[in-house]
Protein backbone atom coordinates (compact mmCIF):
# COMPACT_ATOMS: atom_id res chain seq x y z
CA UNK A 1 0.00 0.00 0.00
CA UNK A 2 1.52 3.33 -0.80
CA UNK A 3 1.15 5.85 1.72
CA UNK A 4 1.04 9.96 1.68
CA UNK A 5 3.78 11.65 3.89
CA UNK A 6 3.00 11.90 7.30
CA UNK A 7 3.24 15.18 9.26
CA UNK A 8 6.18 14.20 11.83
CA UNK A 9 8.33 12.95 9.41
CA UNK A 10 7.68 16.18 7.14
CA UNK A 11 8.31 18.21 10.31
CA UNK A 12 11.82 16.35 10.61
CA UNK A 13 12.53 17.39 7.28
CA UNK A 14 12.09 20.85 7.45
CA UNK A 15 13.93 20.87 10.40
CA UNK A 16 16.91 19.42 8.71
CA UNK A 17 16.71 21.42 6.36
CA UNK A 18 16.47 25.10 8.48
CA UNK A 19 19.65 23.19 10.24
CA UNK A 20 21.59 22.54 7.14
CA UNK A 21 20.65 26.51 6.57
CA UNK A 22 22.00 27.74 9.82
CA UNK A 23 25.22 25.83 8.97
CA UNK A 24 26.44 29.43 7.78
CA UNK A 25 27.03 30.50 11.75
CA UNK A 26 30.06 32.38 11.92
CA UNK A 27 31.71 29.22 14.50
CA UNK A 28 30.83 27.24 12.20
CA UNK A 29 32.48 29.28 8.98
CA UNK A 30 35.78 27.88 7.81
CA UNK A 31 36.65 31.48 7.86
CA UNK A 32 36.26 32.53 11.49
CA UNK A 33 36.74 36.63 11.47
CA UNK A 34 39.08 36.41 8.38
CA UNK A 35 40.95 33.10 9.97
CA UNK A 36 42.10 30.32 7.78
CA UNK A 37 40.92 27.62 10.32
CA UNK A 38 42.45 24.30 9.48
CA UNK A 39 40.54 22.43 12.01
CA UNK A 40 37.12 23.14 10.40
CA UNK A 41 38.10 21.57 6.91
CA UNK A 42 39.54 18.43 8.39
CA UNK A 43 36.82 17.89 10.43
CA UNK A 44 33.99 18.53 8.32
CA UNK A 45 35.09 17.50 5.01
CA UNK A 46 37.44 14.73 5.44
CA UNK A 47 34.38 12.89 5.36
CA UNK A 48 33.80 12.08 9.36
CA UNK A 49 35.91 11.42 12.19
CA UNK A 50 37.58 8.17 11.40
CA UNK A 51 38.49 9.76 8.49
CA UNK A 52 40.39 12.21 10.50
CA UNK A 53 41.55 9.99 12.78
CA UNK A 54 43.28 7.84 10.32
CA UNK A 55 44.58 11.36 9.17
CA UNK A 56 46.66 11.53 12.11
CA UNK A 57 47.78 8.21 12.20
CA UNK A 58 49.87 8.84 9.44
CA UNK A 59 53.46 9.92 9.99
CA UNK A 60 55.03 12.92 9.18
CA UNK A 61 57.15 10.56 6.62
CA UNK A 62 54.25 8.78 4.95
CA UNK A 63 52.37 12.01 4.81
CA UNK A 64 55.43 13.77 3.21
CA UNK A 65 55.92 10.34 0.49
CA UNK A 66 52.26 10.37 -0.49
CA UNK A 67 52.16 14.07 -0.93
CA UNK A 68 55.11 13.75 -3.38
CA UNK A 69 53.18 11.44 -5.61
CA UNK A 70 50.43 13.66 -5.60
CA UNK A 71 52.29 16.42 -6.94
CA UNK A 72 53.83 14.68 -9.59
CA UNK A 73 50.02 13.80 -10.69
CA UNK A 74 49.40 17.48 -10.81
CA UNK A 75 52.49 18.51 -12.59
CA UNK A 76 50.79 17.12 -16.14
CA UNK A 77 53.90 18.44 -18.10
CA UNK A 78 56.71 16.89 -15.61
CA UNK A 79 58.69 20.26 -15.39
CA UNK A 80 58.50 20.05 -11.69
CA UNK A 81 56.31 22.90 -11.37
CA UNK A 82 52.58 23.33 -10.42
CA UNK A 83 51.10 25.85 -12.44
CA UNK A 84 47.45 27.58 -11.82
CA UNK A 85 46.01 25.74 -15.01
CA UNK A 86 47.23 22.15 -13.51
CA UNK A 87 46.49 22.96 -9.89
CA UNK A 88 42.85 24.28 -11.18
CA UNK A 89 42.82 21.09 -13.42
CA UNK A 90 43.36 18.55 -10.57
CA UNK A 91 41.30 20.06 -8.57
CA UNK A 92 38.33 19.80 -10.84
CA UNK A 93 39.23 16.13 -11.65
CA UNK A 94 39.07 15.70 -7.59
CA UNK A 95 35.76 17.33 -7.63
CA UNK A 96 33.87 14.78 -10.07
CA UNK A 97 36.14 11.85 -8.46
CA UNK A 98 34.86 12.21 -4.88
CA UNK A 99 31.26 12.88 -6.26
CA UNK A 100 31.37 9.43 -8.72
CA UNK A 101 32.68 7.73 -5.95
CA UNK A 102 29.55 9.09 -3.16
CA UNK A 103 27.12 8.00 -5.79
CA UNK A 104 28.68 4.66 -6.18
CA UNK A 105 28.57 3.99 -2.32
CA UNK A 106 24.79 5.45 -2.28
CA UNK A 107 23.81 3.20 -5.36
CA UNK A 108 24.59 0.12 -3.47
CA UNK A 109 22.67 1.30 0.17
CA UNK A 110 19.79 2.37 -2.13
CA UNK A 111 19.81 -1.01 -3.79
CA UNK A 112 17.41 -3.24 -1.62
CA UNK A 113 17.38 -6.51 -3.54
CA UNK A 114 20.70 -6.47 -5.06
CA UNK A 115 19.31 -7.11 -8.63
CA UNK A 116 22.09 -4.29 -9.60
CA UNK A 117 19.49 -1.43 -10.13
CA UNK A 118 17.53 1.04 -7.84
CA UNK A 119 13.73 1.25 -8.26
CA UNK A 120 11.44 4.52 -7.55
CA UNK A 121 10.34 2.88 -4.53
CA UNK A 122 13.63 1.87 -3.32
CA UNK A 123 14.88 5.57 -3.43
CA UNK A 124 11.33 6.54 -1.48
CA UNK A 125 12.43 3.44 0.64
CA UNK A 126 16.00 4.51 1.83
CA UNK A 127 15.13 8.46 2.15
CA UNK A 128 11.50 7.91 3.75
CA UNK A 129 11.55 4.40 4.71
CA UNK A 130 8.05 4.22 3.12
CA UNK A 131 6.93 4.36 -0.47
CA UNK A 132 5.50 8.02 -1.00
CA UNK A 133 2.83 8.80 -3.89
CA UNK A 134 1.52 12.29 -4.63
CA UNK A 135 -0.75 13.26 -7.04
CA UNK A 136 0.15 15.45 -9.57
CA UNK A 137 -2.48 17.34 -9.84
CA UNK A 138 -3.94 17.75 -6.64
CA UNK A 139 -2.21 20.82 -4.34
CA UNK A 140 -2.20 20.10 -0.38
CA UNK A 141 -3.75 22.31 1.82
CA UNK A 142 -0.92 22.42 4.57
CA UNK A 143 1.69 24.81 3.13
CA UNK A 144 4.83 22.97 4.34
CA UNK A 145 3.14 19.52 2.97
CA UNK A 146 2.31 20.94 -0.25
CA UNK A 147 6.35 22.29 -0.35
CA UNK A 148 7.39 19.17 0.30
CA UNK A 149 4.89 17.33 -2.53
CA UNK A 150 6.54 19.92 -5.03
CA UNK A 151 10.12 18.79 -4.21
CA UNK A 152 9.07 15.34 -4.27
CA UNK A 153 7.60 15.44 -7.46
CA UNK A 154 10.47 17.03 -9.14
CA UNK A 155 13.08 14.24 -7.90
CA UNK A 156 10.61 11.54 -9.84
CA UNK A 157 10.72 13.52 -12.68
CA UNK A 158 14.26 13.52 -12.69
CA UNK A 159 14.19 9.82 -11.73
CA UNK A 160 12.47 9.38 -14.73
CA UNK A 161 14.61 11.56 -17.01
CA UNK A 162 17.72 9.62 -15.26
CA UNK A 163 16.77 6.13 -16.93
CA UNK A 164 17.16 6.10 -20.12
CA UNK A 165 16.84 1.96 -20.89
CA UNK A 166 13.67 2.71 -19.79
CA UNK A 167 13.73 -0.46 -17.43
CA UNK A 168 12.44 -0.38 -14.36
CA UNK A 169 15.13 1.26 -12.13
CA UNK A 170 18.20 3.20 -12.22
CA UNK A 171 21.65 1.32 -13.25
CA UNK A 172 24.77 2.89 -11.76
CA UNK A 173 25.60 4.83 -14.71
CA UNK A 174 21.49 6.31 -14.86
CA UNK A 175 21.76 6.81 -11.17
CA UNK A 176 24.72 9.04 -11.38
CA UNK A 177 22.85 11.19 -13.47
CA UNK A 178 19.85 11.24 -11.31
CA UNK A 179 22.30 12.33 -8.12
CA UNK A 180 24.96 14.15 -10.30
CA UNK A 181 22.55 15.57 -13.68
CA UNK A 182 25.15 18.28 -13.88
CA UNK A 183 27.88 15.74 -14.86
CA UNK A 184 26.00 13.75 -17.49
CA UNK A 185 25.31 15.53 -20.40
CA UNK A 186 22.11 14.18 -21.76
CA UNK A 187 20.46 15.87 -18.23
CA UNK A 188 21.62 19.33 -19.07
CA UNK A 189 18.37 20.37 -20.92
CA UNK A 190 16.47 18.68 -18.02
CA UNK A 191 18.50 20.76 -15.85
CA UNK A 192 17.86 23.87 -17.50
CA UNK A 193 14.01 23.39 -17.84
CA UNK A 194 13.32 22.88 -14.35
CA UNK A 195 14.86 26.02 -13.45
CA UNK A 196 13.14 27.61 -15.88
CA UNK A 197 9.78 25.90 -14.42
CA UNK A 198 10.87 27.39 -11.19
CA UNK A 199 12.28 30.57 -11.79
CA UNK A 200 10.75 32.01 -15.61
CA UNK A 201 7.22 33.48 -13.93
CA UNK A 202 6.24 35.13 -16.97
CA UNK A 203 6.90 32.22 -19.36
CA UNK A 204 9.40 33.99 -21.96
CA UNK A 205 12.40 31.87 -21.58
CA UNK A 206 14.57 33.80 -19.93
CA UNK A 207 15.03 35.11 -16.11
CA UNK A 208 14.53 38.31 -15.74
CA UNK A 209 16.40 40.26 -12.39
CA UNK A 210 13.21 40.14 -11.01
CA UNK A 211 12.40 36.72 -11.42
CA UNK A 212 16.04 35.74 -9.99
CA UNK A 213 15.87 37.37 -6.91
CA UNK A 214 12.40 35.92 -6.32
CA UNK A 215 10.18 37.06 -3.46
CA UNK A 216 12.24 40.03 -2.77
CA UNK A 217 10.22 43.17 -3.48
CA UNK A 218 11.50 46.25 -2.75
CA UNK A 219 10.94 49.08 -0.33
CA UNK A 220 11.28 52.47 -1.85
CA UNK A 221 11.86 54.20 1.08
CA UNK A 222 14.78 51.86 2.08
CA UNK A 223 18.06 51.03 0.92
CA UNK A 224 18.28 47.59 -0.60
CA UNK A 225 19.73 45.27 2.14
CA UNK A 226 22.96 43.80 1.67
CA UNK A 227 22.15 40.45 0.59
CA UNK A 228 20.22 41.85 -2.49
CA UNK A 229 23.24 44.22 -3.81
CA UNK A 230 25.28 41.16 -3.77
CA UNK A 231 22.93 38.56 -5.75
CA UNK A 232 22.37 41.69 -8.05
CA UNK A 233 26.28 41.97 -8.58
CA UNK A 234 26.16 38.33 -8.95
CA UNK A 235 23.45 38.53 -11.98
CA UNK A 236 24.89 41.64 -13.69
CA UNK A 237 28.46 40.54 -13.50
CA UNK A 238 28.85 36.78 -12.96
CA UNK A 239 25.64 34.89 -15.35
CA UNK A 240 24.27 37.39 -17.54
CA UNK A 241 27.16 37.66 -20.04
CA UNK A 242 25.51 39.15 -22.97
CA UNK A 243 24.13 42.13 -20.66
CA UNK A 244 20.97 42.13 -22.08
CA UNK A 245 19.31 41.78 -18.60
CA UNK A 246 17.77 38.62 -18.55
CA UNK A 247 19.42 35.10 -18.60
CA UNK A 248 18.62 32.85 -21.26
CA UNK A 249 19.08 29.06 -20.98
CA UNK A 250 23.29 28.78 -20.96
CA UNK A 251 23.28 31.81 -18.49
CA UNK A 252 20.78 30.30 -16.49
CA UNK A 253 22.70 26.92 -16.08
CA UNK A 254 25.91 28.39 -15.00
CA UNK A 255 23.77 29.87 -12.11
CA UNK A 256 21.69 26.71 -11.25
CA UNK A 257 24.47 24.10 -11.71
CA UNK A 258 27.89 24.70 -9.21
CA UNK A 259 30.64 26.57 -11.12
CA UNK A 260 33.28 23.90 -9.81
CA UNK A 261 35.54 25.56 -12.37
CA UNK A 262 34.81 28.96 -11.13
CA UNK A 263 35.60 27.27 -7.49
CA UNK A 264 38.73 25.00 -8.69
CA UNK A 265 40.27 28.26 -10.64
CA UNK A 266 40.06 30.05 -7.26
CA UNK A 267 41.22 27.70 -5.03
CA UNK A 268 44.25 27.28 -7.66
CA UNK A 269 44.76 31.25 -7.45
CA UNK A 270 44.88 31.10 -3.56
CA UNK A 271 47.35 28.32 -3.18
CA UNK A 272 49.70 30.42 -5.71
CA UNK A 273 48.96 33.67 -3.63
CA UNK A 274 49.98 32.01 0.01
CA UNK A 275 52.38 29.44 -1.59
CA UNK A 276 54.84 31.32 -4.44
CA UNK A 277 57.29 32.26 -2.61
CA UNK A 278 59.76 33.36 -5.35
CA UNK A 279 56.81 35.16 -7.29
CA UNK A 280 56.99 32.95 -10.94
CA UNK A 281 53.70 32.58 -10.93
CA UNK A 282 54.02 28.38 -10.19
CA UNK A 283 54.69 26.16 -7.57
CA UNK A 284 57.86 23.99 -6.89
CA UNK A 285 57.71 20.85 -4.78
CA UNK A 286 60.07 22.64 -2.26
CA UNK A 287 57.26 25.63 -1.74
CA UNK A 288 54.68 23.05 -1.60
CA UNK A 289 56.39 20.99 1.47
CA UNK A 290 57.23 24.18 3.21
CA UNK A 291 54.08 25.33 3.53
CA UNK A 292 52.67 21.72 3.35
CA UNK A 293 49.70 21.93 6.19
CA UNK A 294 48.24 24.80 4.16
CA UNK A 295 48.34 22.39 0.95
CA UNK A 296 47.11 19.53 3.24
CA UNK A 297 43.78 21.71 3.87
CA UNK A 298 42.84 23.08 0.66
CA UNK A 299 40.48 21.96 -2.47
CA UNK A 300 44.19 20.24 -3.92
CA UNK A 301 44.10 17.23 -1.64
CA UNK A 302 40.73 17.55 -0.51
CA UNK A 303 41.62 18.84 2.85
CA UNK A 304 43.78 15.90 2.83
CA UNK A 305 41.73 13.21 2.07
CA UNK A 306 43.40 12.35 -1.05
CA UNK A 307 46.06 10.94 1.26
CA UNK A 308 44.20 8.29 1.91
CA UNK A 309 42.76 7.35 -1.66
CA UNK A 310 45.05 5.15 -3.17
CA UNK A 311 43.16 6.15 -6.51
CA UNK A 312 45.74 10.04 -5.92
CA UNK A 313 48.94 8.56 -4.26
CA UNK A 314 49.21 5.72 -5.57
CA UNK A 315 52.11 5.62 -8.26
CA UNK A 316 51.31 2.78 -10.49
CA UNK A 317 47.83 4.60 -11.00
Amino acid sequence: MRLGPRPAALGLLLLLFAAAARAGDADELPYAQGEHRADYHREALLGGQEEVDEYVKLTPEEQQKRLKSIIKKIDLDSDGFLTESELSSWIQMSFKHYAMQEAKQQFVEYDKNSDGTVSWDEYNIQMYDRVIDFDENTALDDAEEESFRQLHLKDKKRFEKANQDLDPGLNLEEFIAFEHPEEVDYMTEFVIQEALEEHDKNGDGFVSLEEFLGDYRRDPTNEDPEWILVEKDRFLNDYDKDADGRLDPQELLSWVVPNNQGIAQEEALHLLDEMDLNSDKRLSEAEILENQDLFLTSEATDYGRQLHDEHFYHDEL
